[in-house]
């Protein structure tokens, strides 16, 4: 347990005192216990005063401190557990009664050991104060918990170009040769490969040639797939189609089918497919017979770490071996990520140059150890040190490289470790929504308090601080500069697995290590899972995560129901429920639940678990109904599904996100129902419902309207900053509505937002909108001004089939980025080059072009 563990544990003891609203705490064997839990909260809320917020700067014993706060940490996880496992007996007593329990329910709450634990630690801290005060030591001491209170960083991510593009230094000429080959006459489907041994940078130079502006305008349609070591051909499909916007169901569409689409969007079009990370023979055979041989000079661009995969791939094609950089070139990669473009201090490059000598030209290695530097660049003393450990490591072998790696591990803050080592037990090459992310790390307790400022928002400064020191990768961007999606290198993720199972944090498991890891007691906080199988291994599991699709074991919970009574998060990615499991009524500290069932309605049981944060339920079925008594998860932060239907409703809820819903007539209105709501996404209703004015909240939101019916009258909160419309058939005369928000950054136009030939601005201006997004409208002439989007980032148009021109002054636009174009006519295109031409004679060469032209 981590200091932020702590304090969700003390806003648990705050719910379980002062909460009579709450029907599962309001009982009388828990009232019975408030004044020992009353005593315990006052215990562990000085303490924290004492040791970890208070400055106590005459303290110069900094180990026994340390030892202090240990055994205080100690003391309040073993005051949790057992509050924890009393609240389950009660739980379990009042739910069911069929249901088998153990003899360690105990029917009353023992914190007495633990008061004593507590009560040592506050007489040896006084008595260190004392003796200080005594002493008269005015000793400065370094905070230690992270050392305490962590200062997460607050960024713009735009604010440094660099942070964005990634920085390519000794590969220009491999890049180029590799470039020239996919761009050759040769007519018939080639293979092109890069092979060399992981963490060389061949995912690296593999983005940095298909993303170049000659090969983005070569090739019709660029696709790119992770296959990665865990191959996985239906996933391989589904990756393909999604990158080329297939509008399909495609969790539903069967192999066979997969196949055809793949190969009716690809047929006849020039393109490039990236096969990302490719480790079998099979694997190639397995998939080569999905690509169309058109020749029209369509190529396929691989990497592996096997030569002998690449040769097998195509025996007449070019295979790169990428070789390892040179210290010139390590040190350059060394200072452009330490110094970001700054010079360089006189004293770095004697150290610098050890170092990335050490690293024997590996650029992850390299990268890493820059993450490492950044954080005190300016250091002489810390360089030394950083030269010295280095010094004691073989790179160039598997074990040496993870030894560099874990450098970084060593520096990162108390606050980063718990995060880094969890991103270690999901799949190879899996990319993490930056939002469930969050909601997966505030559910786990990684998250410390800062003031008032939502745990999410504080959890995307962590992920940033991992980003900057090189630990995770960013996936997607969104306009506005924050991270979308995010994955780890694989010998990253090696590293979280190895320095997760050495600590005890993370089990992983798969079908082979099943009866291995049965016979091993493991304590453990997490516990991952590639198949539907639930191992009851852990004494003290609080995670469980299945990926796997196979049926969920509903009776491992049952009959192992002490392994996983703690539970706080249970995520159940893919993995379809034919029933409900009655053991999850029975998880009380659930805070996270993901799950997929195929049938029948939404468990009422569920709004009995009064600590969830989270609760994302997919079914097959159209619509859920909701109980009225979902209002009783008084902490429900998010809640996710399909149409989620709402007949009633006890009393108002505090909801931050929330998907489709569907009010009955026992709800006054959304507004009363969810008044701090952030995120919304909702159908039109009647005039009054599409009234989010009184939403002071709301940040963002998705308005579906029915297409047989024009949408009247709506507004809209001056708090919004993303709204996407579709449906809704406004005239372009109600955009003055829009166009009057003061934060709106994003707006999205789906088909039929708007009806109407004409769009023009006439001198609207959007003050803050960064990205502009139309897709599927019957708009034909759009008049527009440089000074309508006076801080417009991206302007993305898609199937606009009958716009004729965007208007040149677009490009006059000084913040302006990238224009996307999508599947319009060829004037469209005309005016997007002569916008691109008209910049670059004006030296404006920072614009970015992205064109794929319409299907004849």
């Amino acid at each position: 347990m981590a200091y932020a563990g702590i304090q969700m544990f003390m806003d648990k003891l705050n719910q379980l005192i002062n909460c009579d609203d709450i029907p599962s705490i309001n009982n009388p064997e828990i009232m019975s216990e408030r004044p020992q839990l009353q005593l315990l909260y006052e215990e562990l809320g000085s303490m924290i005063q004492t040791l970890f917020i208070d400055q106590h700067q005459d303290l110069h014993d900094l180990q026994k401190v340390g030892d202090l706060k240990k055994r205080f940490i100690d003391a309040a996880e073993e005051a949790q557990y057992n509050v924890d496992l009393f609240l389950s007996g009660v739980h379990i007593r009042n739910t069911t009664k069929d249901f088998p329990t153990s003899e360690d329910f105990s029917p009353s709450l023992n914190l007495d050991d633990v008061r004593r634990s507590l009560k040592s630690v506050e007489v040896e801290l006084m008595s260190m104060i004392m003796d200080n005060m005594k002493v008269g030591s005015s000793r400065r001491r370094e905070r230690t918990l992270n050392q305490s209170a962590p200062v997460s960083i607050s960024r713009n991510s735009l604010g440094s170009k660099k942070l964005l593009d990634e920085i390519f230094v000794g590969i220009d000429r491999d890049a180029e040769l590799i470039r020239d080959k996919l761009v050759e006459d040769q007519k018939k489907l080639n293979v092109v490969s890069i092979v060399g041994m992981g963490g060389i940078g061949k995912t690296t130079l593999a983005t940095k040639v298909f993303n170049d502006g000659y090969v983005r305008h070569h090739f019709h349609v660029r696709v790119w797939v992770t296959v990665s070591q865990t191959y996985d051909k239906r996933a391989v499909l589904i990756q393909i189609l999604e990158s080329i916007c297939a509008p399909l169901d495609l969790e539903k569409t069967s192999d066979s089918r997969l196949r055809e689409l793949v190969h009716k969007h690809l047929f006849g079009k020039r393109y490039l497919m990236v096969m990302d990370d490719v480790w079998q023979i099979e694997t190639w055979d397995n998939l080569k017979s999905f690509f169309p041989h058109d020749n029209n000079r369509s190529r396929i661009l691989l990497t592996s770490r096997l030569t002998e995969v690449a040769k097998h791939a195509n025996l007449d094609g070019l295979t790169h071996h990428l070789g390892y950089l040179n210290n010139e070139r390590s040190w350059e990669l060394l200072c452009q990520k330490v110094f970001q473009g700054n010079e360089c201090p006189e004293w770095s490059i004697k150290r610098g140059m050890q170092i990335v000598e050490h690293c024997q030209g590996l650029p992850l290695a390299v990268v890493v150890i820059a993450g490492v530097l950044a954080r005190e660049a300016w250091s002489e003393k810390f360089w030394e040190e950083i030269a010295k450990r280095t010094g004691s490591y073989i790179v160039g072998d598997q074990n040496g490289c993870m030894e560099t790696l874990g450098l970084s591990y060593n520096h990162l803050p108390l606050h980063l470790r718990e995060c880094f080592l969890y991103l270690g037990g999901f799949p190879e090459d899996f990319k993490f929504e930056v939002k469930r992310l969050m909601w997966l790390w505030v559910a786990e307790g990684f998250i410390q308090k800062d003031g008032n400022r939502r745990l999410e928002d504080i959890g995307e400064g962590y992920l940033m601080d991992l980003v900057d020191r090189n630990l995770v990768i960013v996936d997607r961007w969104k306009s506005v500069g924050s991270v979308k999606a995010c994955k780890v290198h694989d010998l990253v993720r090696e590293l979280c697995l190895k320095k997760a199972k050495e600590e005890r944090f993370i089990l992983k498991t798969n079908t082979s290590q099943l009866d291995q890891v049965k016979k091993r007691p493991y304590k453990v906080e997490c516990m991952f899972t590639n198949n539907g199988i639930m191992v009851p291994s852990a004494e003290n599991c609080r995670s469980v995560l299945i990926f796997g699709k196979k049926g969920f074991l509903v009776e491992d919970i049952a009959k192992q129901f002490r392994s996983f009574v703690l539970l706080r998060v249970l995520k159940l990615h893919k993995c379809r429920l034919n029933d409900f499991p009655k053991a999850i009524k029975l998880l009380v500290h659930l805070r996270y639940l993901e799950i997929w069932k195929e049938s029948e309605g939404f468990p009422s049981s569920i709004c009995n678990l009064w600590g969830l944060q989270t609760l994302i339920y997919v079914t097959e079925e159209y619509s859920v109904d909701l109980p009225s008594n979902i209002s009783n998860l008084v902490n429900l932060r998010h809640l996710r599904g399909q149409v989620i239907s709402l007949p009633s409703i006890e009393k108002p809820m505090n909801l931050q996100t929330i998907s489709y819903i569907s009010l009955g007539e026992g709800v006054a209105n959304f507004q009363k129902c969810f008044p701090n709501i952030k995120e919304h996404t909702c159908c039109t209703c009647s005039d009054e419902q599409n009234d989010f004015k009184s939403l002071t909240f709301l940040e963002k939101l998705s308005l579906v309207g029915d297409f047989e019916r024009r949408v009247e009258r709506i507004t809209f909160p001056t708090s919004l900053k993303t709204l996407t419309l579709e449906k809704c058939r406004l005239p372009w005369s109600e955009m003055s509505i829009i166009q009057s928000l003061p934060n709106l950054q994003h707006l999205k136009l789906h088909p039929h937002a708007f009806e109407g030939s004409c769009w023009n601005t006439n001198g609207q201006e959007f003050p803050q909108l960064k990205l502009l997004n139309l897709e599927w409208l019957n708009i034909k002439v759009w008049e527009a001004y440089s000074e309508s989007f006076p801080c417009l980032r991206q302007l993305q148009i898609t199937n606009c089939r009958n716009l004729e021109e965007i208007p040149l002054e677009i490009g006059e636009i000084p913040t302006l980025e990238l224009i996307q174009i999508r599947g319009c006519r060829d004037s469209v295109i005309e005016s997007v080059r002569r916008i691109e031409e008209e910049q670059g004679d004006l030296g404006n060469y920072d614009l970015k072009i992205d064109i794929i032209e319409r299907e004849r």
